[in-house]
Protein backbone atom coordinates (compact mmCIF):
# COMPACT_ATOMS: atom_id res chain seq x y z
CA UNK A 1 0.00 0.00 0.00
CA UNK A 2 1.58 3.29 -1.25
CA UNK A 3 1.96 6.36 1.40
CA UNK A 4 -0.94 8.33 -0.91
CA UNK A 5 -3.46 5.42 0.28
CA UNK A 6 -2.27 5.05 3.51
CA UNK A 7 -3.28 8.66 4.93
CA UNK A 8 -6.84 8.51 2.50
CA UNK A 9 -9.42 10.14 4.57
CA UNK A 10 -11.49 6.71 5.45
CA UNK A 11 -7.63 5.42 6.94
CA UNK A 12 -7.43 8.55 9.11
CA UNK A 13 -11.15 8.90 10.05
CA UNK A 14 -10.03 4.95 11.06
CA UNK A 15 -6.94 5.94 13.57
CA UNK A 16 -9.58 7.31 16.40
CA UNK A 17 -11.02 3.89 17.02
CA UNK A 18 -7.59 2.50 18.35
CA UNK A 19 -7.95 1.91 21.56
CA UNK A 20 -5.08 3.65 22.64
CA UNK A 21 -6.75 6.63 21.34
CA UNK A 22 -10.05 6.65 22.80
CA UNK A 23 -8.68 6.04 26.42
CA UNK A 24 -7.39 9.71 26.26
CA UNK A 25 -10.93 11.04 25.59
CA UNK A 26 -11.21 10.18 29.04
CA UNK A 27 -7.99 11.27 30.77
CA UNK A 28 -8.30 14.30 29.15
CA UNK A 29 -11.14 15.06 30.81
CA UNK A 30 -9.61 14.89 33.86
CA UNK A 31 -6.44 16.86 32.82
CA UNK A 32 -9.21 19.54 31.24
CA UNK A 33 -11.52 19.82 34.44
CA UNK A 34 -9.26 22.03 36.76
CA UNK A 35 -7.62 24.64 34.75
CA UNK A 36 -10.71 26.86 34.38
CA UNK A 37 -11.65 26.09 37.97
CA UNK A 38 -8.72 28.05 39.06
CA UNK A 39 -8.66 30.94 35.79
CA UNK A 40 -11.71 32.09 34.26
CA UNK A 41 -14.60 30.30 36.11
CA UNK A 42 -12.66 31.43 39.29
CA UNK A 43 -12.83 34.78 38.33
CA UNK A 44 -16.60 34.94 37.31
CA UNK A 45 -17.03 33.39 40.87
CA UNK A 46 -14.75 36.52 42.20
CA UNK A 47 -15.95 38.97 39.77
CA UNK A 48 -20.01 38.14 40.62
CA UNK A 49 -18.77 38.39 44.29
CA UNK A 50 -17.64 42.37 44.08
CA UNK A 51 -13.49 41.48 43.63
CA UNK A 52 -12.09 43.91 41.65
CA UNK A 53 -10.44 43.35 37.90
CA UNK A 54 -7.59 44.52 39.39
CA UNK A 55 -7.53 42.01 42.35
CA UNK A 56 -8.93 39.35 39.22
CA UNK A 57 -6.02 39.93 37.38
CA UNK A 58 -3.35 39.32 39.65
CA UNK A 59 -5.34 35.93 41.41
CA UNK A 60 -4.58 34.87 37.81
CA UNK A 61 -1.19 34.10 38.50
CA UNK A 62 -1.96 31.10 40.50
CA UNK A 63 -2.26 29.61 36.91
CA UNK A 64 1.74 30.27 36.77
CA UNK A 65 2.01 27.23 38.84
CA UNK A 66 1.34 25.15 35.57
CA UNK A 67 4.27 27.21 34.22
CA UNK A 68 7.14 26.11 36.57
CA UNK A 69 5.94 22.09 36.52
CA UNK A 70 9.29 21.58 34.93
CA UNK A 71 10.94 22.53 37.84
CA UNK A 72 9.51 18.79 39.37
CA UNK A 73 9.04 17.02 36.50
CA UNK A 74 12.04 15.13 37.35
CA UNK A 75 10.84 13.76 40.19
CA UNK A 76 7.46 12.99 38.14
CA UNK A 77 9.59 11.32 35.68
CA UNK A 78 11.89 8.71 37.64
CA UNK A 79 10.97 8.77 41.28
CA UNK A 80 8.62 5.97 42.10
CA UNK A 81 5.85 6.51 44.72
CA UNK A 82 5.99 3.21 48.14
CA UNK A 83 3.50 0.74 46.88
CA UNK A 84 1.62 2.82 44.38
CA UNK A 85 4.56 2.56 41.41
CA UNK A 86 4.60 -1.36 41.79
CA UNK A 87 0.84 -1.77 41.73
CA UNK A 88 0.30 1.39 38.97
CA UNK A 89 3.35 1.64 36.97
CA UNK A 90 5.72 4.88 37.45
CA UNK A 91 2.97 6.75 34.89
CA UNK A 92 -0.43 6.13 36.72
CA UNK A 93 0.91 6.38 40.29
CA UNK A 94 2.00 9.80 39.99
CA UNK A 95 -1.21 10.71 38.18
CA UNK A 96 -3.73 8.92 40.50
CA UNK A 97 -2.21 11.08 43.83
CA UNK A 98 -1.97 13.95 41.68
CA UNK A 99 -6.31 13.30 40.89
CA UNK A 100 -6.70 12.48 44.23
CA UNK A 101 -5.13 16.27 45.34
CA UNK A 102 -7.50 17.71 42.70
CA UNK A 103 -10.53 16.45 43.98
CA UNK A 104 -9.56 17.42 47.68
CA UNK A 105 -8.57 20.91 46.48
CA UNK A 106 -11.95 21.55 45.18
CA UNK A 107 -13.77 20.25 47.47
CA UNK A 108 -11.99 22.76 49.77
CA UNK A 109 -12.58 25.23 47.52
CA UNK A 110 -16.23 24.88 47.44
CA UNK A 111 -16.05 26.04 51.68
CA UNK A 112 -14.83 29.27 50.98
CA UNK A 113 -16.46 32.58 50.14
CA UNK A 114 -14.53 35.33 48.50
CA UNK A 115 -15.33 38.14 50.63
CA UNK A 116 -14.15 36.52 53.66
CA UNK A 117 -12.30 33.68 53.02
CA UNK A 118 -10.19 35.31 50.36
CA UNK A 119 -6.40 33.86 50.76
CA UNK A 120 -7.66 30.52 52.17
CA UNK A 121 -9.33 29.97 48.54
CA UNK A 122 -6.30 30.81 47.06
CA UNK A 123 -4.35 28.58 48.85
CA UNK A 124 -6.58 25.98 47.99
CA UNK A 125 -6.39 27.13 44.25
CA UNK A 126 -3.11 27.00 44.66
CA UNK A 127 -3.45 23.20 45.89
CA UNK A 128 -5.80 22.40 42.78
CA UNK A 129 -3.27 24.11 40.31
CA UNK A 130 -0.08 21.79 41.95
CA UNK A 131 -1.88 18.81 41.70
CA UNK A 132 -2.87 19.75 38.00
CA UNK A 133 0.47 20.53 36.49
CA UNK A 134 1.61 17.49 38.05
CA UNK A 135 -1.08 15.46 36.69
CA UNK A 136 -0.25 16.91 33.49
CA UNK A 137 3.57 16.23 33.91
CA UNK A 138 2.85 12.25 34.08
CA UNK A 139 -0.30 11.90 32.03
CA UNK A 140 1.82 13.99 28.90
CA UNK A 141 4.31 11.24 28.95
CA UNK A 142 1.77 8.73 29.47
CA UNK A 143 0.41 10.00 25.98
CA UNK A 144 3.51 10.55 24.20
CA UNK A 145 4.55 6.55 25.16
CA UNK A 146 1.63 4.78 24.74
CA UNK A 147 1.49 4.81 21.02
CA UNK A 148 4.22 5.73 17.85
CA UNK A 149 4.30 8.65 16.02
CA UNK A 150 1.44 8.41 13.54
CA UNK A 151 -1.53 8.15 16.34
CA UNK A 152 -0.08 11.23 17.92
CA UNK A 153 -2.39 13.47 16.35
CA UNK A 154 -5.23 11.48 17.00
CA UNK A 155 -3.99 10.75 20.47
CA UNK A 156 -3.89 14.61 20.48
CA UNK A 157 -6.96 15.49 19.28
CA UNK A 158 -9.31 12.58 21.34
CA UNK A 159 -6.86 14.07 24.69
CA UNK A 160 -8.24 17.57 23.20
CA UNK A 161 -12.14 16.34 22.93
CA UNK A 162 -12.15 14.84 26.53
CA UNK A 163 -10.26 18.32 28.04
CA UNK A 164 -12.64 20.12 26.02
CA UNK A 165 -16.07 18.35 27.89
CA UNK A 166 -14.13 18.93 30.96
CA UNK A 167 -14.05 22.79 30.30
CA UNK A 168 -17.72 22.59 29.33
CA UNK A 169 -18.24 21.01 32.39
CA UNK A 170 -16.37 23.45 34.48
CA UNK A 171 -17.25 26.41 32.89
CA UNK A 172 -21.08 26.04 31.79
CA UNK A 173 -22.24 23.50 34.26
CA UNK A 174 -20.39 25.41 36.56
CA UNK A 175 -21.82 28.61 35.73
CA UNK A 176 -25.28 27.13 35.39
CA UNK A 177 -25.28 25.54 39.17
CA UNK A 178 -24.05 28.92 40.40
CA UNK A 179 -26.66 30.39 38.40
CA UNK A 180 -29.22 28.08 39.86
CA UNK A 181 -27.80 26.97 42.93
CA UNK A 182 -24.71 28.41 44.56
CA UNK A 183 -20.97 28.59 43.94
CA UNK A 184 -20.37 26.31 46.82
CA UNK A 185 -22.38 23.17 45.13
CA UNK A 186 -20.72 24.02 41.76
CA UNK A 187 -17.37 23.11 43.46
CA UNK A 188 -18.79 20.47 45.10
CA UNK A 189 -19.92 18.72 41.92
CA UNK A 190 -16.56 19.56 40.26
CA UNK A 191 -14.68 18.01 42.92
CA UNK A 192 -17.17 14.75 42.17
CA UNK A 193 -16.29 15.19 38.28
CA UNK A 194 -12.77 14.12 39.66
CA UNK A 195 -13.20 10.73 40.15
CA UNK A 196 -13.46 10.50 36.32
CA UNK A 197 -9.71 10.68 36.01
CA UNK A 198 -9.14 8.73 39.06
CA UNK A 199 -11.53 5.77 37.55
CA UNK A 200 -9.81 6.02 33.80
CA UNK A 201 -6.50 5.99 35.48
CA UNK A 202 -7.04 2.39 37.65
CA UNK A 203 -8.29 1.39 34.10
CA UNK A 204 -5.81 2.05 31.62
CA UNK A 205 -2.71 0.27 30.66
CA UNK A 206 0.89 1.15 31.96
CA UNK A 207 2.94 2.14 28.38
CA UNK A 208 5.78 0.44 27.43
CA UNK A 209 8.83 2.40 28.51
CA UNK A 210 11.17 2.48 25.73
CA UNK A 211 14.81 4.21 25.76
CA UNK A 212 16.96 4.88 22.60
CA UNK A 213 20.36 2.70 22.18
CA UNK A 214 22.07 5.86 22.04
CA UNK A 215 20.28 7.39 25.08
CA UNK A 216 20.74 4.22 27.70
CA UNK A 217 25.03 4.08 26.47
CA UNK A 218 25.50 8.26 27.34
CA UNK A 219 23.79 7.55 30.80
CA UNK A 220 25.91 3.95 31.12
CA UNK A 221 29.47 5.97 30.64
CA UNK A 222 28.00 8.26 33.33
CA UNK A 223 27.38 5.41 35.64
CA UNK A 224 30.90 4.07 34.68
CA UNK A 225 32.25 7.31 35.48
CA UNK A 226 30.69 7.54 38.65
CA UNK A 227 32.09 4.37 39.83
CA UNK A 228 35.69 5.74 39.33
CA UNK A 229 35.29 8.97 41.98
CA UNK A 230 36.51 6.21 44.77
CA UNK A 231 35.46 5.78 47.78
CA UNK A 232 32.08 8.01 47.65
CA UNK A 233 28.88 6.70 50.10
CA UNK A 234 27.11 4.26 47.97
CA UNK A 235 24.12 6.66 48.36
CA UNK A 236 26.14 10.07 47.32
CA UNK A 237 27.12 8.46 44.15
CA UNK A 238 24.09 6.94 43.38
CA UNK A 239 22.51 10.34 44.03
CA UNK A 240 24.96 11.85 41.37
CA UNK A 241 23.58 9.64 39.24
CA UNK A 242 20.46 10.04 39.52
CA UNK A 243 20.53 13.91 39.42
CA UNK A 244 22.48 13.86 36.27
CA UNK A 245 20.11 11.36 34.49
CA UNK A 246 17.02 13.05 35.88
CA UNK A 247 17.98 16.38 35.40
CA UNK A 248 21.30 17.50 33.26
CA UNK A 249 20.52 14.42 30.56
CA UNK A 250 16.75 15.50 29.40
CA UNK A 251 18.03 19.34 28.33
CA UNK A 252 21.32 18.26 27.25
CA UNK A 253 19.89 15.71 25.02
CA UNK A 254 17.34 18.75 23.16
CA UNK A 255 20.22 20.78 22.76
CA UNK A 256 22.74 17.79 21.31
CA UNK A 257 19.57 16.79 18.80
CA UNK A 258 18.68 20.52 17.87
CA UNK A 259 21.96 22.78 18.60
CA UNK A 260 21.39 26.44 17.79
CA UNK A 261 17.89 25.84 16.96
CA UNK A 262 17.00 24.59 20.60
CA UNK A 263 16.87 28.55 21.12
CA UNK A 264 14.49 29.14 18.88
CA UNK A 265 11.90 26.28 19.30
CA UNK A 266 11.94 27.17 23.05
CA UNK A 267 11.60 30.90 22.06
CA UNK A 268 8.58 29.64 19.54
CA UNK A 269 7.03 27.34 22.16
CA UNK A 270 6.51 30.41 24.71
CA UNK A 271 5.17 32.21 22.60
CA UNK A 272 2.67 30.23 20.79
CA UNK A 273 -0.32 31.03 22.81
CA UNK A 274 0.71 34.43 23.99
CA UNK A 275 -2.32 36.08 22.38
CA UNK A 276 -4.51 33.46 23.83
CA UNK A 277 -3.40 33.18 27.21
CA UNK A 278 -3.20 36.94 27.86
CA UNK A 279 -6.71 37.47 26.46
CA UNK A 280 -8.31 34.50 28.57
CA UNK A 281 -8.32 35.90 31.71
CA UNK A 282 -10.45 38.55 31.01
CA UNK A 283 -12.92 37.03 29.05
CA UNK A 284 -15.72 36.18 31.51
CA UNK A 285 -15.04 39.68 33.55
CA UNK A 286 -15.66 41.42 30.04
CA UNK A 287 -18.89 39.23 29.64
CA UNK A 288 -20.41 39.88 32.95
CA UNK A 289 -19.39 43.49 32.33
CA UNK A 290 -21.09 43.73 28.79
CA UNK A 291 -24.21 42.85 31.04
CA UNK A 292 -24.76 39.26 29.77
CA UNK A 293 -26.07 36.62 32.58
CA UNK A 294 -24.41 33.70 33.74
CA UNK A 295 -26.44 31.37 32.24
CA UNK A 296 -26.00 33.26 28.87
CA UNK A 297 -22.45 33.06 29.25
CA UNK A 298 -23.33 29.23 29.54
CA UNK A 299 -25.10 28.79 27.12
CA UNK A 300 -23.61 30.85 24.30
CA UNK A 301 -19.69 30.96 25.06
CA UNK A 302 -19.41 27.66 26.86
CA UNK A 303 -21.58 25.08 24.84
CA UNK A 304 -21.82 26.45 21.50
CA UNK A 305 -18.01 26.79 21.41
CA UNK A 306 -17.60 23.67 22.68
CA UNK A 307 -19.29 22.33 19.53
CA UNK A 308 -16.85 24.14 17.50
CA UNK A 309 -13.54 23.35 19.75
CA UNK A 310 -14.49 19.91 19.22
CA UNK A 311 -14.91 19.76 15.47
CA UNK A 312 -11.34 22.70 15.55
CA UNK A 313 -9.78 19.62 17.39
CA UNK A 314 -10.59 16.90 15.31
CA UNK A 315 -10.10 18.70 12.44
CA UNK A 316 -6.50 19.65 13.69
CA UNK A 317 -5.60 15.72 14.44
CA UNK A 318 -7.02 14.84 10.82
CA UNK A 319 -5.07 17.48 9.02
CA UNK A 320 -2.07 16.70 11.32
CA UNK A 321 -2.43 12.82 10.32
CA UNK A 322 -1.92 13.88 6.83
CA UNK A 323 0.30 17.06 6.14
CA UNK A 324 1.88 16.55 9.20
CA UNK A 325 2.10 19.36 12.45
CA UNK A 326 4.81 21.45 11.47
CA UNK A 327 3.39 22.73 8.28
CA UNK A 328 0.86 24.20 10.03
CA UNK A 329 2.41 25.85 12.58
CA UNK A 330 2.32 29.48 10.91
CA UNK A 331 -1.05 29.40 10.25
CA UNK A 332 -2.63 28.02 13.91
CA UNK A 333 -0.64 31.33 15.38
CA UNK A 334 -1.92 33.91 12.73
CA UNK A 335 -5.93 32.33 12.95
CA UNK A 336 -5.38 32.73 16.65
CA UNK A 337 -4.56 36.54 16.89
CA UNK A 338 -7.28 37.03 14.06
CA UNK A 339 -9.61 35.61 16.47
CA UNK A 340 -9.03 38.14 19.37
CA UNK A 341 -10.39 40.55 17.21
CA UNK A 342 -13.80 39.56 17.06
CA UNK A 343 -14.04 40.21 20.47
CA UNK A 344 -12.47 43.76 19.73
CA UNK A 345 -15.49 44.21 17.83
CA UNK A 346 -18.20 43.06 20.43
CA UNK A 347 -16.79 45.27 22.76
CA UNK A 348 -16.80 47.96 19.97
CA UNK A 349 -20.93 47.58 19.19
CA UNK A 350 -21.39 48.21 23.06
CA UNK A 351 -24.75 46.27 23.64
CA UNK A 352 -24.83 42.73 24.88
CA UNK A 353 -25.54 41.17 21.71
CA UNK A 354 -25.65 37.14 21.57
CA UNK A 355 -25.82 36.47 18.16
CA UNK A 356 -22.14 37.98 17.74
CA UNK A 357 -21.12 36.80 20.69
CA UNK A 358 -21.77 33.41 19.45
CA UNK A 359 -20.30 34.57 16.25
CA UNK A 360 -16.94 35.37 18.06
CA UNK A 361 -17.36 32.46 20.25
CA UNK A 362 -17.57 29.97 16.98
CA UNK A 363 -14.38 30.98 15.71
CA UNK A 364 -12.25 31.83 18.73
CA UNK A 365 -13.10 28.00 19.69
CA UNK A 366 -12.66 26.65 16.31
CA UNK A 367 -9.00 28.07 16.20
CA UNK A 368 -8.26 27.17 19.43
CA UNK A 369 -9.19 23.84 19.01
CA UNK A 370 -7.27 23.19 15.87
CA UNK A 371 -4.27 24.91 17.04
CA UNK A 372 -4.54 22.96 19.95
CA UNK A 373 -4.00 19.51 18.19
CA UNK A 374 -1.75 20.78 15.76
CA UNK A 375 1.01 21.88 18.79
CA UNK A 376 0.23 19.02 20.68
CA UNK A 377 1.86 16.73 18.23
CA UNK A 378 4.15 19.03 17.43
CA UNK A 379 5.85 19.40 21.44
CA UNK A 380 5.31 15.47 21.39
CA UNK A 381 7.84 14.85 18.56
CA UNK A 382 10.37 17.03 19.90
CA UNK A 383 10.72 14.83 22.95
CA UNK A 384 13.10 11.79 23.73
CA UNK A 385 11.34 8.93 24.88
CA UNK A 386 13.79 8.23 27.86
CA UNK A 387 12.47 12.04 28.98
CA UNK A 388 9.36 12.28 27.94
CA UNK A 389 7.68 13.96 31.14
CA UNK A 390 10.57 16.47 32.09
CA UNK A 391 11.36 17.28 28.41
CA UNK A 392 7.30 17.88 27.67
CA UNK A 393 6.55 19.14 31.09
CA UNK A 394 9.47 22.09 30.08
CA UNK A 395 7.93 22.60 26.88
CA UNK A 396 4.59 23.31 28.38
CA UNK A 397 5.86 25.40 31.35
CA UNK A 398 7.39 27.65 28.49
CA UNK A 399 4.39 27.52 26.59
CA UNK A 400 2.38 29.29 29.09
CA UNK A 401 5.21 30.86 31.52
CA UNK A 402 5.26 34.17 28.93
CA UNK A 403 1.06 34.46 28.90
CA UNK A 404 0.24 34.06 32.41
CA UNK A 405 2.74 36.91 33.71
CA UNK A 406 1.33 38.95 30.91
CA UNK A 407 -2.37 37.87 31.74
CA UNK A 408 -1.58 38.84 35.51
CA UNK A 409 -1.43 42.40 34.23
CA UNK A 410 -4.88 42.71 32.00
CA UNK A 411 -6.98 43.56 35.01
CA UNK A 412 -5.22 46.57 35.62
CA UNK A 413 -4.79 47.11 31.89
CA UNK A 414 -8.41 47.07 31.17
CA UNK A 415 -9.55 48.71 34.08
CA UNK A 416 -6.74 51.80 33.59
CA UNK A 417 -7.96 51.79 29.53
CA UNK A 418 -11.81 51.77 30.59
CA UNK A 419 -11.35 54.50 33.66
CA UNK A 420 -10.33 56.75 31.01
CA UNK A 421 -13.00 56.10 28.78
CA UNK A 422 -10.66 55.04 25.89
CA UNK A 423 -12.25 56.83 22.43
CA UNK A 424 -15.20 58.09 24.63
CA UNK A 425 -16.95 54.75 24.51
CA UNK A 426 -18.19 53.33 26.80
CA UNK A 427 -15.98 49.46 26.03
CA UNK A 428 -13.28 51.18 24.37
CA UNK A 429 -10.77 49.95 27.11
CA UNK A 430 -11.99 46.76 26.30
CA UNK A 431 -11.74 47.07 22.33
CA UNK A 432 -8.52 48.42 22.79
CA UNK A 433 -7.26 45.39 25.17
CA UNK A 434 -8.24 43.08 22.64
CA UNK A 435 -6.65 44.67 19.65
CA UNK A 436 -3.34 44.44 22.01
CA UNK A 437 -3.73 41.03 22.29
CA UNK A 438 -3.63 39.74 18.77
CA UNK A 439 -1.17 41.99 18.19
CA UNK A 440 1.09 39.70 21.08
CA UNK A 441 0.70 37.06 18.30
CA UNK A 442 2.74 38.62 15.71
CA UNK A 443 6.50 37.46 17.79
CA UNK A 444 5.26 33.91 17.48
CA UNK A 445 3.98 34.37 14.06
CA UNK A 446 8.10 35.17 12.85
CA UNK A 447 9.07 32.71 14.63
CA UNK A 448 6.89 29.92 13.30
CA UNK A 449 7.87 30.45 10.03
CA UNK A 450 11.51 29.57 11.14
CA UNK A 451 10.44 26.49 12.70
CA UNK A 452 8.10 25.43 9.55
CA UNK A 453 11.41 25.84 7.25
CA UNK A 454 13.66 23.73 9.62
CA UNK A 455 11.04 20.90 9.64
CA UNK A 456 9.79 21.38 6.06
CA UNK A 457 11.24 17.92 4.86
CA UNK A 458 8.81 16.61 6.93
CA UNK A 459 6.15 13.63 5.97
CA UNK A 460 3.25 12.66 7.75
CA UNK A 461 3.63 9.47 9.35
CA UNK A 462 2.49 6.30 7.71
CA UNK A 463 2.77 3.28 9.86
CA UNK A 464 0.64 2.47 13.23
CA UNK A 465 1.74 0.37 16.05
CA UNK A 466 -0.91 -1.65 18.24
CA UNK A 467 -1.04 -1.19 22.01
Amino acid sequence: MSVAEKRDWSTTLATYTHRRVVSFLFLGFSAGLPFLLVFSTLSAWLREFGISRTAIGFISWIGITYSFKFVWSPVVDRVPLPLLTRWLGRRRAWMLVAQTGIACGLLAMSFCDPRTDLWHLVMFALIVAFSSATQDIAMDAMRIEATDESLQGATAATYQLGYRIAVLAASAGALYIAQFGSWPVAYQTMAALGLVGIVSTLSVAEPEQRVAAGTAEREGKVADFAATLGPLPRWLRESLIFLYGAIVCPFVDFFIRYGWLALVLLAFIGLFRLADIAMGVMANPFYIDMGFSLAQIANVSKIFGFIMSILGALLGGALVFRVGAARLLAPSVLLISLANLTFAAIAWVGEPNTMLLAGAISIDNLVTGMAGSVFIAFLSSLTNAAYTATQYALFTSIMTLPGKIIAGYSGWIVDTLQAGHTFGHKFGGYAIFFCYTALLGLPALLLALAVQGRFKKETPPSGTKEG
